[in-house]
Protein backbone atom coordinates (compact mmCIF):
# COMPACT_ATOMS: atom_id res chain seq x y z
CA UNK A 1 0.00 0.00 0.00
CA UNK A 2 1.06 3.40 -0.88
CA UNK A 3 1.78 6.42 1.86
CA UNK A 4 -0.90 8.43 -0.16
CA UNK A 5 -3.04 5.73 1.09
CA UNK A 6 -2.54 5.23 4.40
CA UNK A 7 -2.60 9.08 4.73
CA UNK A 8 -5.84 9.28 3.29
CA UNK A 9 -6.82 6.80 6.21
CA UNK A 10 -5.27 8.98 8.93
CA UNK A 11 -7.86 11.58 10.22
CA UNK A 12 -10.29 8.13 10.85
CA UNK A 13 -7.94 6.32 12.46
CA UNK A 14 -6.75 8.56 14.96
CA UNK A 15 -10.49 9.29 16.00
CA UNK A 16 -10.93 5.33 16.19
CA UNK A 17 -7.45 5.39 18.97
CA UNK A 18 -8.62 8.38 20.18
CA UNK A 19 -11.88 6.16 22.19
CA UNK A 20 -9.01 4.57 23.89
CA UNK A 21 -7.95 8.13 25.28
CA UNK A 22 -4.43 7.13 26.14
CA UNK A 23 -3.87 10.49 26.27
CA UNK A 24 -5.03 10.99 29.67
CA UNK A 25 -2.74 8.46 31.33
CA UNK A 26 0.71 9.88 30.10
CA UNK A 27 2.02 8.10 32.93
CA UNK A 28 0.95 4.54 31.10
CA UNK A 29 2.35 5.29 27.48
CA UNK A 30 6.13 6.82 28.80
CA UNK A 31 6.66 3.55 30.74
CA UNK A 32 5.40 0.82 28.49
CA UNK A 33 8.20 -1.30 27.54
CA UNK A 34 9.27 -0.54 24.05
CA UNK A 35 11.22 -3.53 22.87
CA UNK A 36 10.75 -5.61 19.89
CA UNK A 37 8.07 -8.11 19.39
CA UNK A 38 7.33 -10.56 16.37
CA UNK A 39 3.52 -10.26 15.60
CA UNK A 40 1.54 -13.41 15.09
CA UNK A 41 -1.73 -13.37 13.30
CA UNK A 42 -3.88 -16.03 14.17
CA UNK A 43 -6.44 -17.67 11.43
CA UNK A 44 -9.20 -19.40 13.65
CA UNK A 45 -12.04 -19.92 10.52
CA UNK A 46 -11.68 -19.87 7.12
CA UNK A 47 -11.68 -16.37 5.70
CA UNK A 48 -11.59 -14.04 2.98
CA UNK A 49 -9.08 -11.63 4.00
CA UNK A 50 -9.58 -8.27 4.20
CA UNK A 51 -8.66 -4.63 5.11
CA UNK A 52 -5.09 -4.63 5.05
CA UNK A 53 -4.74 -0.92 4.88
CA UNK A 54 -6.90 -0.04 7.47
CA UNK A 55 -4.77 -2.72 10.04
CA UNK A 56 -1.29 -0.80 8.29
CA UNK A 57 -2.60 2.33 8.84
CA UNK A 58 -3.17 2.04 12.39
CA UNK A 59 0.76 0.91 13.02
CA UNK A 60 1.59 3.77 10.92
CA UNK A 61 -0.37 5.99 12.60
CA UNK A 62 1.67 5.27 15.58
CA UNK A 63 4.79 5.73 14.14
CA UNK A 64 5.54 2.84 12.35
CA UNK A 65 7.04 2.40 9.26
CA UNK A 66 4.65 0.91 6.37
CA UNK A 67 7.67 -0.59 4.94
CA UNK A 68 7.57 -3.34 7.37
CA UNK A 69 4.56 -4.51 6.11
CA UNK A 70 5.08 -4.58 2.45
CA UNK A 71 4.35 -8.19 2.47
CA UNK A 72 0.83 -7.67 3.13
CA UNK A 73 0.50 -5.45 0.17
CA UNK A 74 -1.73 -7.66 -2.22
CA UNK A 75 -3.30 -9.75 0.31
CA UNK A 76 -7.06 -8.63 0.45
CA UNK A 77 -9.23 -10.95 -0.99
CA UNK A 78 -6.88 -13.80 -0.46
CA UNK A 79 -8.27 -17.32 1.41
CA UNK A 80 -6.94 -18.72 4.53
CA UNK A 81 -7.98 -21.59 6.21
CA UNK A 82 -8.38 -22.04 10.16
CA UNK A 83 -5.26 -22.59 11.91
CA UNK A 84 -2.84 -21.12 9.35
CA UNK A 85 -0.47 -18.54 11.15
CA UNK A 86 0.98 -15.32 9.26
CA UNK A 87 3.84 -14.49 10.63
CA UNK A 88 5.02 -10.72 10.07
CA UNK A 89 8.34 -10.73 8.66
CA UNK A 90 9.47 -7.06 10.78
CA UNK A 91 9.33 -6.29 14.11
CA UNK A 92 7.53 -3.89 15.82
CA UNK A 93 8.48 -2.23 19.31
CA UNK A 94 5.75 -4.04 21.84
CA UNK A 95 4.46 -0.13 23.35
CA UNK A 96 3.24 0.51 19.37
CA UNK A 97 1.98 -2.96 18.86
CA UNK A 98 -0.10 -3.08 22.15
CA UNK A 99 -1.17 0.61 21.53
CA UNK A 100 -2.58 -0.33 18.17
CA UNK A 101 -3.52 -4.22 18.47
CA UNK A 102 -7.18 -3.91 19.32
CA UNK A 103 -8.22 -1.25 16.73
CA UNK A 104 -6.12 -2.70 14.04
CA UNK A 105 -7.70 -6.50 14.53
CA UNK A 106 -10.96 -4.90 14.98
CA UNK A 107 -10.83 -3.51 11.21
CA UNK A 108 -9.37 -6.30 9.55
CA UNK A 109 -11.58 -8.97 11.31
CA UNK A 110 -14.66 -6.39 10.70
CA UNK A 111 -13.66 -6.10 6.62
CA UNK A 112 -12.71 -9.85 6.73
CA UNK A 113 -15.55 -11.13 8.52
CA UNK A 114 -17.68 -9.02 5.52
CA UNK A 115 -15.56 -9.77 2.39
CA UNK A 116 -15.65 -13.68 3.50
CA UNK A 117 -19.77 -13.22 4.17
CA UNK A 118 -19.98 -11.41 0.57
CA UNK A 119 -18.05 -14.29 -1.18
CA UNK A 120 -20.54 -16.86 -0.22
CA UNK A 121 -23.10 -15.08 -1.89
CA UNK A 122 -21.28 -14.25 -5.50
CA UNK A 123 -20.21 -17.44 -5.59
CA UNK A 124 -23.68 -18.77 -6.05
CA UNK A 125 -25.05 -15.47 -8.11
CA UNK A 126 -22.28 -15.91 -10.65
CA UNK A 127 -23.83 -18.92 -12.05
CA UNK A 128 -26.21 -16.78 -13.89
CA UNK A 129 -23.44 -13.95 -14.04
CA UNK A 130 -25.69 -11.75 -11.91
CA UNK A 131 -24.24 -8.94 -10.26
CA UNK A 132 -24.50 -8.92 -6.37
CA UNK A 133 -25.06 -5.12 -4.81
CA UNK A 134 -24.89 -3.82 -1.23
CA UNK A 135 -27.00 -1.30 0.04
CA UNK A 136 -26.31 2.32 2.25
CA UNK A 137 -27.74 -0.19 5.19
CA UNK A 138 -24.00 0.36 6.58
CA UNK A 139 -22.62 1.32 10.10
CA UNK A 140 -22.27 5.22 10.46
CA UNK A 141 -18.64 5.93 9.96
CA UNK A 142 -17.61 2.50 8.55
CA UNK A 143 -19.14 2.71 5.74
CA UNK A 144 -15.73 3.38 3.13
CA UNK A 145 -14.32 0.28 5.03
CA UNK A 146 -17.72 -1.99 4.35
CA UNK A 147 -18.07 -0.90 1.20
CA UNK A 148 -14.71 -1.68 0.39
CA UNK A 149 -15.01 -5.15 2.18
CA UNK A 150 -17.93 -5.88 -0.05
CA UNK A 151 -15.85 -5.50 -3.15
CA UNK A 152 -13.29 -7.69 -1.91
CA UNK A 153 -15.48 -10.46 -1.75
CA UNK A 154 -16.54 -10.14 -5.05
CA UNK A 155 -19.82 -7.79 -4.73
CA UNK A 156 -20.41 -4.44 -6.15
CA UNK A 157 -21.14 -1.21 -4.58
CA UNK A 158 -25.08 0.36 -5.26
CA UNK A 159 -24.32 3.81 -4.03
CA UNK A 160 -21.57 5.05 -1.60
CA UNK A 161 -23.66 7.78 -0.80
CA UNK A 162 -27.28 9.56 -1.69
CA UNK A 163 -25.98 11.77 -4.60
CA UNK A 164 -24.09 9.05 -6.31
CA UNK A 165 -27.20 8.19 -8.05
CA UNK A 166 -30.68 9.19 -7.53
CA UNK A 167 -33.43 6.63 -6.33
CA UNK A 168 -36.81 6.89 -6.20
CA UNK A 169 -37.74 5.44 -3.19
CA UNK A 170 -41.72 4.91 -1.25
CA UNK A 171 -41.24 8.09 0.66
CA UNK A 172 -39.89 10.53 -2.23
CA UNK A 173 -43.16 9.12 -3.70
CA UNK A 174 -45.86 9.24 -0.93
CA UNK A 175 -44.36 12.80 -0.63
CA UNK A 176 -43.27 14.32 -4.32
CA UNK A 177 -46.31 13.12 -6.49
CA UNK A 178 -46.18 9.24 -7.11
CA UNK A 179 -43.09 7.67 -9.55
CA UNK A 180 -43.98 10.85 -11.83
CA UNK A 181 -43.56 13.92 -9.45
CA UNK A 182 -40.86 12.13 -7.79
CA UNK A 183 -38.98 11.54 -12.07
CA UNK A 184 -39.49 14.96 -12.77
CA UNK A 185 -37.83 16.50 -9.27
CA UNK A 186 -34.95 14.22 -10.06
CA UNK A 187 -34.35 15.45 -13.93
CA UNK A 188 -34.35 18.38 -12.43
CA UNK A 189 -31.28 18.21 -10.28
CA UNK A 190 -28.85 19.42 -13.08
CA UNK A 191 -26.83 16.60 -12.47
CA UNK A 192 -26.00 15.28 -15.87
CA UNK A 193 -24.05 12.18 -15.21
CA UNK A 194 -26.26 10.96 -12.27
CA UNK A 195 -28.69 7.72 -13.28
CA UNK A 196 -31.66 7.78 -11.51
CA UNK A 197 -33.41 4.20 -9.97
CA UNK A 198 -36.64 3.73 -9.08
CA UNK A 199 -38.13 1.74 -6.35
CA UNK A 200 -40.89 -0.60 -7.80
CA UNK A 201 -43.69 -2.24 -5.96
CA UNK A 202 -45.70 -3.97 -8.45
CA UNK A 203 -46.77 -4.21 -12.03
CA UNK A 204 -49.00 -1.38 -12.69
CA UNK A 205 -46.35 0.92 -11.27
CA UNK A 206 -43.61 -0.58 -13.72
CA UNK A 207 -45.90 0.02 -16.26
CA UNK A 208 -45.63 4.02 -15.25
CA UNK A 209 -41.72 2.94 -14.86
CA UNK A 210 -41.64 1.72 -18.75
CA UNK A 211 -43.62 4.89 -19.73
CA UNK A 212 -41.00 7.98 -18.52
CA UNK A 213 -38.34 5.27 -20.11
CA UNK A 214 -36.10 4.41 -16.78
CA UNK A 215 -33.17 2.98 -17.00
CA UNK A 216 -32.46 1.28 -13.48
CA UNK A 217 -35.47 -0.25 -11.87
CA UNK A 218 -35.24 -2.20 -8.52
CA UNK A 219 -38.14 -4.76 -8.00
CA UNK A 220 -39.19 -4.47 -4.40
CA UNK A 221 -40.38 -7.39 -2.47
CA UNK A 222 -41.36 -8.77 -5.74
CA UNK A 223 -43.11 -12.83 -4.96
CA UNK A 224 -40.58 -14.96 -7.39
CA UNK A 225 -43.98 -15.09 -9.67
CA UNK A 226 -43.68 -11.40 -10.00
CA UNK A 227 -40.32 -11.07 -11.12
CA UNK A 228 -40.84 -13.55 -13.96
CA UNK A 229 -44.13 -11.41 -14.82
CA UNK A 230 -41.83 -8.49 -14.85
CA UNK A 231 -39.21 -9.65 -17.02
CA UNK A 232 -41.97 -10.16 -20.01
CA UNK A 233 -42.26 -6.25 -19.57
CA UNK A 234 -38.47 -6.11 -19.42
CA UNK A 235 -37.66 -3.31 -22.14
CA UNK A 236 -34.85 -2.07 -23.88
CA UNK A 237 -31.77 -0.54 -22.13
CA UNK A 238 -33.28 -1.20 -18.58
CA UNK A 239 -31.62 -2.70 -15.82
CA UNK A 240 -33.64 -5.00 -13.23
CA UNK A 241 -32.14 -5.06 -9.82
CA UNK A 242 -34.14 -7.28 -7.37
CA UNK A 243 -34.20 -6.62 -3.51
CA UNK A 244 -36.07 -7.58 -0.45
CA UNK A 245 -36.06 -10.89 0.54
CA UNK A 246 -33.34 -12.71 -0.43
CA UNK A 247 -30.48 -14.42 1.46
CA UNK A 248 -28.21 -16.36 1.53
CA UNK A 249 -31.07 -19.97 1.86
CA UNK A 250 -32.79 -18.94 -0.71
CA UNK A 251 -30.76 -16.74 -3.10
CA UNK A 252 -30.35 -19.80 -5.76
CA UNK A 253 -34.47 -19.35 -6.49
CA UNK A 254 -33.67 -15.74 -7.33
CA UNK A 255 -31.36 -16.48 -10.36
CA UNK A 256 -33.65 -16.07 -12.69
CA UNK A 257 -33.15 -15.07 -16.69
CA UNK A 258 -33.56 -11.22 -17.09
CA UNK A 259 -32.06 -10.38 -13.57
CA UNK A 260 -29.07 -8.08 -13.78
CA UNK A 261 -28.37 -7.44 -9.90
CA UNK A 262 -29.59 -8.44 -6.44
CA UNK A 263 -28.90 -5.97 -3.51
CA UNK A 264 -28.64 -7.26 0.29
CA UNK A 265 -28.20 -4.87 2.99
CA UNK A 266 -27.41 -8.04 4.59
CA UNK A 267 -24.07 -8.55 2.64
CA UNK A 268 -22.73 -5.99 5.40
CA UNK A 269 -25.34 -6.07 8.75
CA UNK A 270 -25.61 -10.09 8.93
CA UNK A 271 -22.19 -11.07 7.93
CA UNK A 272 -20.85 -14.09 10.77
CA UNK A 273 -17.79 -12.61 12.67
CA UNK A 274 -14.94 -14.39 11.16
CA UNK A 275 -12.15 -15.55 13.92
CA UNK A 276 -8.66 -13.87 13.82
CA UNK A 277 -6.33 -13.10 17.15
CA UNK A 278 -2.59 -11.16 17.17
CA UNK A 279 -0.23 -12.42 19.00
CA UNK A 280 3.13 -11.03 20.33
CA UNK A 281 6.56 -12.74 20.87
CA UNK A 282 9.48 -10.94 22.52
CA UNK A 283 12.97 -11.06 20.73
Amino acid sequence: MSDFTLTSLYPQIRSWLDEDDLARNFHYTRTLNGSDVKLYLKIKSPIVLAGTDYFVATFAALGAKSYHFDFFKHWDGKEFQAGEVIEFPEALPFNLAVTGERLALNLLQHASSIATWTKKHVIIANKKNIKLLDTRKTTPGLRSLEKYAVRVGGGYNHRLGQTDAWMIKDNHKSCMGGLEGAFEFFQQQGAFYNSIIAEIHDLSELKVAQKLGLKHVMLDNFSLDLIREAIKMKWPGVTFEVSGGVKLENLESYLIDGIDAISLGSLIYSAPRVDISLKFKPL
